[in-house]
């Protein structure tokens, strides 16, 4: 990688994208482990937005967004995602 690509990638950022989902995978696995309700439609919605979120950065990458707001727009997801699963 040169120093350019170091200088232009969110390293910080996409460094607490990964805590931030390593905390959306503890509360999805606590609530499919205490077999809630709703934990079926959880893992359904899981693979669905995975889905959507990555269909939706491939288009905003090929319209030519840097990889700082492909970081934020999974960072967004993510936090959408542990607001619902805390409350």
């Amino acid at each position: 990688m040169t120093a350019t690509a170091d200088a232009e990638f969110p390293w910080f950022t996409a460094a607490m994208l990964a805590m931030e989902a390593g905390e959306v995978i503890r509360l999805r696995l606590e609530k499919f482990a205490r077999g809630e309700a709703d934990a079926v439609e959880e893992a359904e919605l899981m693979v669905s937005e995975k889905m959507a979120a990555a269909l939706e950065a491939t288009a905003r990458l090929m319209a030519g967004a840097s990889p700082a707001a492909i970081v934020d727009l999974y960072r967004n997801y993510v936090a959408a995602n542990a607001e619902r699963l805390v409350t």
